[in-house]
């Protein structure tokens, strides 16, 4: 069953808006939208990402983290992130590398030889949310695979 996507719109907390931009609109080059002195909109990958500026995490703080055991990895969660072409996403880890980002886990092909093999890479934004950017050879086929 082929089901069209449509852009999702994701609200996150961010200890700080100019920070928050300099992130995501600078750092990771993508497009903004609306703002306010509270909140920005940017374009993920076709998809609404919306960062809210929340004074209680205060300038040192950071979102909560759990981890998961997957792969052999501890995979951060809550997590978010968008499922991209291989050449997107080696595009992104390249930048990411170039800019100098501390992975939680360096780029890496999971599940390697397995049904849903996968390349991902994680990393933190400065407020402690956790992104996940993952790739597969074929979405269609390898997306939900078991």
């Amino acid at each position: 069953m082929t089901t069209q996507l449509r852009p999702f719109h994701l609200a996150i907390q961010v200890r700080d808006l100019a920070e928050a931009h300099d992130f995501y609109g600078k750092k990771l080059g993508l497009p903004q939208g609306r703002s306010s002195d509270q909140w920005i909109d940017f374009n993920l990958f076709g998809h609404q990402l919306v960062v809210h500026v929340n004074p209680g995490i205060g300038s040192q703080g950071q979102v909560n983290q759990s981890n998961n055991h997957v792969d052999g990895h501890g995979v951060p969660v809550p997590h978010f992130g968008v499922v991209l072409s291989m050449a997107e996403w080696a595009t992104l880890a390249d930048r990411l590398r170039a800019i100098g980002t501390k992975f939680i886990i360096e780029p890496y092909i999971r599940f390697k030889g397995e049904p849903g093999e996968q390349a991902t890479l994680f990393f933190l934004d400065p407020s402690g949310n956790a992104l996940e950017f993952k790739a597969f050879k074929d979405i269609e086929t390898q997306l939900f695979a078991v």
